[in-house]
């Protein structure tokens, strides 16, 4: 089996694949300080409730935007389950994509690895939107090279600057508003709209932008979790894939083993 570890900014994920099927998935907030150990002994418990065994992860690859938390991952993997990690980017795990960019070191890896398995899983020209802590909007062209893209505030964050910044505003919950008027009557109505429909109109004036760059028909794939949410209220993508970077991660690993 391969475990597939997802470090992003607001939680750490780790997937359990049996050759590319998903067996599961969990998380966990990231913090930087979190210790091998104290990895090993959440992540075992969840293993073990599954029923199974350490022994029985053969390989496992880390992707992590986070530099601070690669080392206790990578104590985590040698100390409990005897495995030398894969670094996506790195070594037998090198991406192996053109990156056509200015400053090709610079990107992330979970925006490489979305490119990856967007383009085997999608083909053709792709704009992949990716809505984590924040949104970022990629370019993936039809030979699977990245082309470059954008990035966000994720909406979580834009929230947070609005309540964290004035005195009277209360917490709201993201959620799609429950009429189609953006006409609010209170204040936590114009505050969810204000949120909602405002960042739909942000994703879909910046999409239709991309295409008229890009100059012919390209696919729109989303992923993150707020995905789903976001294909409730605009028709704007194409597909909804959650789990598009874990795949990502999934195919870099068997392209490493044939190495």
């Amino acid at each position: 089996m391969l475990l597939a570890i997802d470090a992003g900014n607001t939680n750490v994920v780790f997937a359990l694949f049996e050759g590319r099927t998903l067996r599961g998935r969990w998380r966990i907030a990231t913090d930087p300080r979190r210790t091998g150990d104290e990895y090993a002994v959440w992540l075992m418990q969840l293993l073990s409730i599954r029923g199974v065994a350490a022994d029985e992860i053969k390989s496992i690859i880390i992707s992590t935007v986070v530099p601070r938390a690669l080392h206790n991952l990578e104590i985590l993997c040698r100390h409990y389950f005897d495995v030398e990690p894969l670094v996506a980017g790195a070594g037998k795990a090198e991406y192996a994509i053109d990156i056509d960019v200015d400053q090709p070191k610079s990107l992330g890896a979970d925006r490489a690895v979305n490119a990856i398995a967007a383009h085997e899983r999608h083909g053709g020209d792709l704009i992949v939107v990716d809505f984590g802590t924040a949104t970022t909007f990629d370019v993936v062209d039809y030979h699977g090279a990245y082309k470059g893209g954008i990035i966000a505030p994720g909406i979580n964050l834009s929230l947070d600057a609005l309540v964290g910044n004035t005195a009277k505003l209360p917490r709201i919950a993201i959620a799609v508003p429950p009429s189609k008027s953006v006409i609010g009557r209170n204040t936590e109505d114009q505050m969810l709209i204000g949120v909602f429909w405002g960042y739909v109109a942000m994703m879909e004036g910046l999409i239709a932008r991309m295409r008229a760059e890009i100059g012919r028909p390209a696919k729109v794939i989303a992923t993150g979790g707020l995905a789903v949410l976001f294909d409730e209220a605009s028709d704007i993508f194409d597909a909804v894939d959650p789990d598009l970077t874990l795949e990502g991660l999934a195919i870099l690993a068997e392209r490493a083993s044939k190495t």
